[in-house]
């Protein structure tokens, strides 16, 4: 039999995070953190990082496990979470991902195989210095000549992940990255799984987008940028690129004001959020969860999830009764 797994994703300040812990509580889950800032150590306020205290003794995985001048990817991200996984499963508990980077979850769903074959080095130097020369789009332009499918799915300022799509094709002597990954997503998962994704009207959700760059700023986010700055982290680490630490790093060094590294802040975000409901819409097997649908009562919402996990089988009569008493 297939093992369970649950996934609760959406875009960025739904509230996926306090739902994943209710659930997590109703269910004896432990959770698996999809999120590809939250594994840092030092970047908390920027992150919106899920505090002990809001954690309720609910185990997190994948929280604060790096430092920041160390490298995090999917591949990472999939190793360290078969892991967790099985402890999860020995435990006796049932994992629910949540986050929002969905190229994660998808990796992990359906154990994508990113074919690790061996890097000429040399090449990706190559690329780097041209990105650093001539600018993320300059390769993205690149990329589009080559594989103009991997091009419109990945995002021009993505360097990470536009080098790695013009190395497999060099290195698969010409073969398309993103021929290779369709054949991957079509898969069938190895496991018995619910994907909801929680959302909100647009207007609503830019509210909250809004407030939370607000919030952060006066819980100490340009203090948080700057502490790492001192410790020697800088713009060039793929983890100081992350939203809320790049736009505060350039008001620190004197290129924008505040205001300006605010506006453009939160204006990257909306964009973000809007990037992450695109992936959503096109992933498989989703069950959508309109927070007004449910007249944004959070039981409501987890009814409606333990209702599926029943039909699904992820969750046993006997455990779906005495969670709703």
């Amino acid at each position: 039999m297939k093992k369970p797994i649950i996934i609760l994703t959406g875009p960025t300040a739904v509230g996926k995070t306090a739902l994943s812990i209710e659930l997590a509580k109703r269910i004896d889950g432990a959770i698996i953190s999809a999120d590809s800032m939250q594994v840092y150590r030092y970047m908390d306020i920027g992150s919106a990082k899920v505090t002990r205290e809001e954690m309720q003794g609910i185990p997190h995985y994948l929280i604060d496990e790096f430092l920041p001048e160390e490298e995090f990817h999917v591949v990472k991200f999939q190793e360290y979470a078969k892991r967790y996984l099985e402890k999860i499963y020995a435990d006796g508990q049932i994992p629910i991902i949540a986050g929002g980077t969905g190229f994660y979850i998808q990796a992990l769903l359906y154990d994508i195989d990113f074919t690790k074959q061996e890097c000429d080095s040399a090449y990706r130097k190559a690329l780097e210095k041209l990105a650093a020369e001539k600018g993320s789009v300059f390769l993205h332009e690149m990329l589009k000549e080559r594989d103009a499918k991997a091009a419109e799915a990945i995002h021009p300022n993505n360097i990470k992940r536009i080098i790695r799509a013009l190395e497999f094709y060099e290195e698969s002597g010409g073969k398309l990255i993103s021929e290779h990954n369709e054949k991957e997503r079509a898969k069938e998962s190895p496991y018995n799984f619910a994907y909801f994704v929680l959302n909100d009207k647009r207007e609503k959700l830019y509210e909250r987008i809004n407030f939370r760059v607000d919030l952060m700023l006066e819980q100490g986010l340009v203090e948080e940028v700057r502490r790492l700055s001192e410790m020697g982290y800088t713009k060039d680490m793929v983890s100081m690129q992350g939203l809320g630490y790049k736009e505060i790093l350039r008001y620190l060094e004197g290129e924008l004001t505040l205001e300006e590294a605010v506006y453009i802040l939160k204006r990257d975000t909306r964009h973000f959020a809007k990037r992450q409901l695109t992936w959503f819409k096109r992933e498989r097997d989703v069950i959508w969860l309109e927070k007004d649908k449910f007249s944004y009562q959070e039981n409501a919402i987890l009814s409606s999830i333990l209702e599926t996990l029943k039909e699904r089988h992820i969750i046993s009569s006997e455990r779906f009764k005495k969670e709703c008493l």
